[in-house]
């Protein structure tokens, strides 16, 4: 489906999110209700982190994606097709370039980066 839609996978590994990582990962969130929640999902089994090269990727990723909440995703989109819940959404994907750079970052070094 990514590369259907026109972007590239250049970086990808497959980890187990420590619970220092997760709370880094999505701290924007710390001081809404649904943070433990989510902290405790995403380090309660392993997750594939990736990288997406393309044009406009943020942007194009999150139409891929589809809306957080599964009912209201359209059709065909990863979040129609497999996601559980609003909470278990099975894909997160950054909201901008910006806060892509960071979240790479996290798990990424430039040396890890094909392209």
């Amino acid at each position: 489906m990514i590369e259907d839609a026109g972007l590239r996978i250049v970086a990808q590994r497959r980890i187990r999110m420590s619970k220092a990582q997760a709370e880094k990962f999505y701290e924007v969130h710390k001081e809404r209700p649904f943070f433990g929640e989510l902290v405790e999902f995403m380090t309660s089994a392993p997750v594939v982190v990736q990288v997406l090269e393309g044009d406009n990727a943020v942007a194009r990723y999150r139409e891929v994606m589809g809306a957080t909440n599964p009912a209201q995703a359209a059709e065909g989109t990863i979040r129609k097709l497999y996601a559980e819940s609003v909470g278990e959404n099975s894909v997160h994907g950054s909201d901008s370039q910006e806060n892509a750079q960071l979240e790479i970052a996290q798990f990424f070094t430039e040396a890890d980066i094909v392209g």
